[in-house]
């Protein structure tokens, strides 16, 4: 598989300017070690450690030809979202991150896909960064899976996702700041547990929340890390549309129903795993995913879709690449 096909990578400039105005104390910064070494800064606090293929495209397709990876789409990290400041700190802190991706694409732009970052708590502003973004060479968009305590189900949020339905604009949803306790402070417990329990609420957000029902079909709309424990627990969540309609019959179908209205992408590392997130989402998708550059990522990208026996020649090619090219708008 030469021609995959990756929806979920992730990038960070190599330096941006001060932030304290829109962010405060605690603006994000990078403090540069060294060429290729580098450390996100939270204010005074170490947040994670990169290295230059976060920023340099020439190392990012160097990989992406070690792993038969033709195209990446280059999304924000999402600790640069900031939905809690108000919607002019994040706007001016989202055009600053948006122009930067293009410059980190630009040697690349046939196989480097720019998703944009948007000031989601503020649904005019989302809206208007978007077309920005579009006009400028974004191909599609990176959201949170939640605004403070609003899920993807508020009115603010269907309004931005109607607006990138009505542009056919593909949205990626990527889990971001999960709860946090002592219980989750040990093993990275709060990306083992909390980051798929985000991820699952998500989906079941647009699916119980109405979304589904209020917004066409036109809307490409996909999760990172396989839905999270979606796919595992979708029969409870069916069971108890049935058995506790007076509560969870908010949606106009039970929720099997609405399988096909979104996509997911593959790491989830595991031939079984993978297995039973193709045959409750579907075939047609899922699509490769590898979180790349980050220490929790596939690599090599693919190698779950390249070596499960249960997959056919047609079902690799839709996962590696078919499904990709249909949300992305690459066909038609």
């Amino acid at each position: 598989m030469s021609n995959l096909i990756d929806i979920h990578t992730h990038y960070v400039p190599n330096g941006w300017p001060d932030l304290t105005e829109d962010a405060g104390p605690q603006a994000p910064w990078l403090k540069v070690e060294s060429e290729t070494e580098a450390m996100i800064m939270m204010g005074t606090k170490e947040f994670r450690r990169i290295q230059s293929d976060a920023w340099d495209a020439e190392v990012r397709l160097r990989d992406m030809d070690a792993d038969g990876v033709h195209t990446q789409v280059v999304s924000p990290t999402p600790a640069f979202f900031n939905y809690g400041r108000s919607g002019e700190q994040a706007s001016r802190i989202a055009r600053i991150f948006n122009d930067l991706a293009l410059e980190i694409v630009e040697p690349a732009k046939d196989r480097l896909i720019p998703f944009c970052q948007v000031p989601l708590q503020d649904t005019d502003a989302a809206c208007r960064e978007l077309e920005r973004c579009i006009a400028n060479g974004h191909r599609g968009v990176e959201i949170g899976n939640h605004v403070g305590d609003l899920d993807l189900d508020s009115e603010g949020v269907v309004t931005f996702l109607q607006h990138c339905a009505s542009l056919d604009v593909p949205v990626f949803v990527h889990p971001w700041d999960m709860a946090n306790s002592p219980r989750l402070d040990r093993w990275m417990a709060q990306w083992l547990t909390a980051m798929p329990a985000e991820t699952h609420l998500s989906i079941l957000a647009l699916i119980l929340g109405g979304v589904f029902d209020k917004i066409d079909d036109r809307l490409k709309i996909g999760f990172a890390h396989g839905g999270g424990s979606f796919a595992f627990w979708l029969g409870r969540m069916e069971n108890a549309w049935h058995g506790r309609n007076d509560i969870i019959g908010t949606s106009e179908f039970p929720p099997s129903h609405y399988l096909g209205r979104f996509y997911v992408d593959s790491v989830v590392f595991d031939e079984r795993a993978l297995r039973l997130l193709v045959d409750t989402v579907g075939v047609d998708r899922v699509m490769v995913g590898s979180d790349y550059p980050y220490p929790l990522g596939e690599r090599p990208v693919g190698e779950v879709v390249r070596k499960s026996e249960f997959l056919d020649d047609i079902a690799r090619q839709l996962i590696s690449r078919g499904n990709a090219e249909r949300f992305l708008g690459l066909v038609h």
